[in-house]
């Protein structure tokens, strides 16, 4: 199969057939589209196989609580265990994931743990650099398909993109696929944790203050939220 390299202008312009049927078919069990066979997640091998490595030497306890996606977890992993304490928690964030690398790599970071709880943020570069939001949607729905079907017991809990001030103009989209991706956790019995509406002021913009300099990425007061609003969905 050809890989084809993800670009935002290409992205953007992706309309194939079948989109138009999932629309109208959005509320029946018809699988949405998705982007796993056009995606080349090799990028991030190296980084993976830094983990295996680790893991060969000091593996994860099973039963474990698995932190996985994009660099808002990466930048978590250093407080981790004191936001959370006494849950065994371990980061296996990848800055820059999407959920179609996360898709592809859980055979070799999550499953193989038995984790007791997986949580989850990706998305946000996926709607960013033009992956249409069906499409997004499509990819969380086959990772959550194929983390149900490889760990049953497993808790599935899923962060909501959020409202980053250097991402605005993409607003609209990032509530589309965060409001897709709400519906189908409420219908399959998966955490949805709204952080967008969290990070949120009075006026309906970002809360200042809850980012860095680069207006992505949280600061302190932003990860306080996410802790706050994470710790009910968390198995003890």
């Amino acid at each position: 199969m050809k890989i084809i390299k993800m670009t935002k202008a290409f992205l953007i312009l992706i309309v194939p057939v079948g989109v138009a049927g999932w629309f109208v078919c959005a509320g029946c069990a018809a699988a949405p589209p998705n982007s796993l066979a056009m995606h080349n997640p090799s990028r991030w091998e190296n980084e993976i196989a830094a983990y295996e490595r680790s893991d060969a030497t000091n593996p994860p306890p099973p039963g474990c609580i698995v932190f996985t996606g994009a660099s808002y977890i990466r930048k978590w992993a250093p407080r981790l265990a004191t936001d959370f304490p006494n849950m065994q928690v371990i980061d296996r964030g990848f800055g820059g994931a999407w959920l179609a690398d996360v898709y592809y790599y859980a055979d070799r970071i999550i499953i193989p743990y038995a984790p007791r709880e997986v949580v989850i943020y990706a998305g946000g570069n996926d709607v960013f650099f033009g992956l249409r939001s069906e499409f997004v949607f499509g990819d969380f729905v086959a990772l959550m398909k194929k983390l149900h079907q490889a760990l049953p017991k497993a808790k599935l809990v899923f962060i909501s993109l959020p409202p980053s001030p250097s991402r605005w103009a993409d607003t609209a989209r990032f509530k589309r696929v965060n409001d897709l991706i709400a519906n189908y956790c409420n219908r399959h019995n998966i955490g949805f944790v709204d952080a967008f509406k969290l990070m949120l002021g009075p006026d309906g913009k970002p809360l200042p203050g809850i980012y860095d300099k680069g207006r992505l990425h949280m600061n302190a007061a932003g990860y306080d939220i996410w802790r706050d609003a994470l710790k009910p969905y968390l198995i003890p």
